[in-house]
C-alpha cells in the first residue's frame, strides 16, 4: 500500500493529485504544522531524516522530494500515462517544467513569502524600520522583477499550450500545480496573466484535483 505522509497546506498536495489521476489505492497519513512556527512536526523524521513533506512509503521503499516521487510513481504505475513519448518535443517540455517548478520558480515565491513576513511580523521596535526597509527594497529591486518576468514567461507558454507539456496533462502539470496555486495569491500581478488564470481554473475543474483536495484539505497560500 502506498502511504502519503501529508503535511497540511504543503507541496504533498501534488502527490495526492497524481495518485488520484492514476487511480491508485493509497492511504493518507496526516500531519499538522506547529501553530507557532508553521513547521512540520518532528514525527515526520521517523519517516525521513529531514522531516519534510512530501514523502511516500511504498512497501519498504521511502521516496522523498516532489519531483522524485512524481517520476517514481509515473514510471512504476503510470503504464504510459502522464509522460510524453520518448524522443518527442513534449518530453523535452515535460522535463523542463518538472525541474522549473522547484529549480526556478518556487525559490522566488518562498523568498517573497519570507520577506513579506519580515515586513508584517513582530520584531523589536528599534530594528523594525531598518528590517522593513530592507525587505521592501529586496522585493522591489529583486524578487518582484524576477517573479513578473517568470509569470509573463509562463503566461506566454500557456497561451500556446493547454497543459505544460502540450495538449495532454502530464506529470509536469502535477509538479507545477503548487506554484501555480501560489501565483494565484498575487491578484494584482495576475491581472496581466489571463492564461495562467485560465490554466488554474482548468486544473481546479478536474475531478481528480477536486478529490485530492478532499483528501488533503484546501490549500491556503500567500
Amino acid at each position: 500500500m502506498i502511504r502519503v505522509h501529508h503535511l497540511e497546506n504543503s507541496r504533498s498536495q501534488r502527490i495526492l493529485w497524481l495518485l488520484e489521476e492514476l487511480g491508485l489505492d493509497y492511504e493518507v497519513v496526516h500531519y499538522q504544522r506547529d501553530p507557532k512556527t508553521m513547521l512540520a512536526p518532528a514525527a515526520l523524521k521517523a519517516i525521513h531524516p529531514l522531516g519534510k513533506s512530501p514523502v511516500i512509503t511504498d512497501g519498504d521503499r521511502v521516496v522523498a522530494e516532489s519531483g522524485a516521487i512524481i517520476e517514481y510513481l509515473i514510471d512504476k504505475y503510470g503504464e504510459g500515462r502522464l509522460k510524453p513519448a520518448a524522443g518527442s518535443a513534449a518530453l523535452d517540455a515535460y522535463r523542463y517544467w518538472l525541474h522549473f517548478a522547484e529549480g526556478s520558480l518556487m525559490p522566488y515565491l518562498v523568498m517573497k513569502l519570507v520577506f513579506t513576513k519580515v515586513e508584517t511580523g513582530p520584531m523589536p521596535f528599534f530594528i523594525r524600520p531598518i528590517a522593513r526597509r530592507i525587505s521592501k527594497e529586496v522585493g522591489k529591486r529583486f524578487l518582484d522583477t524576477n517573479l513578473e518576468q517568470m509569470m509573463q514567461f509562463i503566461n506566454d507558454h500557456l497561451s500556446r499550450n493547454r497543459w505544460f507539456a502540450g495538449s495532454e496533462l502530464s506529470g509536469a502539470d502535477i509538479q507545477m500545480s503548487f506554484a501555480m496555486e501560489a501565483l494565484m495569491s498575487r491578484p494584482a500581478q495576475m491581472q496581466s496573466c489571463p492564461q495562467i488564470k485560465a490554466y488554474v481554473q482548468r486544473m481546479r475543474d478536474l475531478p481528480s484535483y477536486q478529490r485530492a483536495l478532499e483528501q488533503g484539505g484546501a490549500l491556503v497560500l500567500g
